[in-house]
C-alpha cells in the first residue's frame, strides 16, 4: 500500500448538502466520518471496520483519521481544565 499524503486522503471525502444531512461522508458511500471515528475511538480496530464494512478500504479509514485531524486543527474543542486542589 502506497502511502497518501494528506490532501489524496482528503479527496475520499465528500460532503453534499442533499445527502447524508450535508455530513462528511467516505466517497461513494454513505458513511459518515464521524461514525467512522465513533468506531475508532470506541476501541474497534481498522481491520474490523474493514471486516464490517468490506466496501471500505483501509485508505478511507486513514482519511476519516485526516479528516479528523484537519478539523481539530481549526475549531476548538470543549475540554473542562482540570483543577488541582
Amino acid at each position: 500500500m502506497k502511502n497518501r499524503t494528506r490532501e489524496e486522503l482528503l479527496k475520499r471525502i465528500w460532503i453534499d448538502p442533499e445527502r447524508c444531512g450535508g455530513k462528511p461522508c467516505l466517497r461513494g458511500t454513505r458513511l459518515w466520518v464521524s461514525l467512522i471515528l465513533s468506531f475508532l475511538s470506541n476501541g474497534e480496530t481498522a481491520a474490523e471496520i474493514l471486516q464490517n464494512y468490506p466496501e471500505l478500504q483501509e485508505e478511507d479509514i486513514r482519511a476519516c483519521m485526516a479528516y479528523g485531524a484537519e478539523m481539530a486543527h481549526q475549531h476548538d474543542v470543549e475540554i473542562p481544565l482540570e483543577t488541582h486542589g
